[in-house]
């Protein structure tokens, strides 16, 4: 249960025990906001040999990314990651297209797996951005499966491509 209050922040909890957005230690040391943890409970994060393959680079080439403040990532406690949303930016960033000649390689199933980047809800239907490598797949499904899926920037996500149709899935893990 969340509630606002009346200085705007997120309360979570009961009414009876709520928990505070903030909050200092007994040293004056400000705590991690609730905002920031269920933030960051919501939004994917990938370790940097996942965001290297879903951006067909090396591990290499994401560390320098990371360590020339190209790429912002995490890793305060425990393992470097980088967030979801982030990702998906930097993916559209760098997304080129091939140059003319160049054959590019298509699965049999015509599977493309990619980061979300946008999804523009309305009660009815929803419009979901994928972008997988250098493509951008644009699918166009009902909101209730975009909401099933909970389709949001930075969810890795599969466009299994049929005919004129485009079926999004979000695999189990990666």
């Amino acid at each position: 249960m969340s509630s606002r209050n009346d200085c705007g922040g997120v309360v979570l909890g009961s009414p009876s025990t709520p928990l505070q957005s903030s909050a200092f230690s007994a040293t004056g040391q400000r705590w991690r906001s609730a905002e920031a943890d269920l933030y960051s409970a919501l939004v994917p994060h990938y370790r940097i040999a996942q965001a290297a393959t879903l951006l067909g680079v090396s591990d290499d080439t994401v560390r320098r990314w990371i360590d020339s403040g190209r790429l912002r990532a995490s890793g305060d406690s425990g393992p470097v990651t980088i967030d979801g949303a982030e990702l998906a930016a930097h993916a559209q960033e760098i997304a080129t297209a091939p140059e003319l000649g160049t054959s590019v390689a298509e699965s049999a199933r015509n599977r493309f797996t990619g980061l979300v980047t946008r999804v523009i809800k309305d009660s009815v239907m929803a419009q979901v951005d994928i972008q997988c490598g250098p493509f951008r797949v644009v699918s166009l499904m009902s909101a209730e499966a975009a909401t099933e899926l909970q389709l949001e920037p930075g969810v890795l996500a599969v466009a299994s491509v049929k005919s004129t149709h485009v079926v999004v899935e979000v695999p189990a893990d990666l």
